[in-house]
């Protein structure tokens, strides 16, 4: 079943909601709820904002992985939020790293996971469009991104191996 983007931010929304009560359980302690957003792209599947006090996640890698998504990656971000609080900026000491001890203890003693840095999703689900280009030597293959930026006249590109631009292939005319 696939979920709306509604449908989606409200599931993040609530687990982060349960995350943060299950800390503040654990810690006996009180923290402010993040923004949650379901904006990210790319092949990072969460990441976490500290100063502005935010959590972004990546809604089609979050579509494909939902309960594994759910269970390890909201945790990971909201993990990252309680380490600032706790031990982050402002507190007189050195910085604490992104997956450091204290996130790696959170991640055990507060919501009982093994600390993981990466994801193994599939990320076939982020296979974009690509358009073929040329240069003397071969095919390349650009990013819609980076298409556009050539369209714009924003960025040209080379080949790495003959040094040439890369230039739009067109399909031959049929005859």
């Amino acid at each position: 079943m696939s979920a709306t983007p509604a449908q989606l931010v409200a599931l993040l929304q609530q687990r982060v909601e349960a995350c943060f009560a299950q800390a503040e359980a654990r810690l006996g302690r009180t923290f402010p709820r993040p923004q949650v957003h379901c904006n990210m792209r790319g092949r990072a599947a969460g990441s976490a904002r500290l100063q502005t006090w935010e959590l972004r996640f990546n809604p089609a890698l979050c579509q494909a992985n939902q309960q594994a998504f759910l269970a390890e990656v909201v945790p990971h971000e909201v993990a990252h939020l309680l380490v600032y609080a706790l031990w982050g900026e402002g507190r007189g000491r050195s910085r604490v790293l992104p997956h450091g001890r204290q996130w790696q203890s959170v991640m055990r003693e507060v919501f009982g996971l093994e600390p993981r840095t990466t994801h193994s999703f599939d990320l076939a689900v982020l296979a974009q469009r690509t358009i073929p280009y040329r240069c003397l030597c071969q095919q390349h293959q650009l990013s819609v991104r980076r298409h556009n930026k050539v369209v714009r006249g924003e960025a040209r590109y080379h080949c790495r191996r003959c040094k040439q631009p890369l230039e739009r292939e067109r399909p031959e005319p049929e005859q």
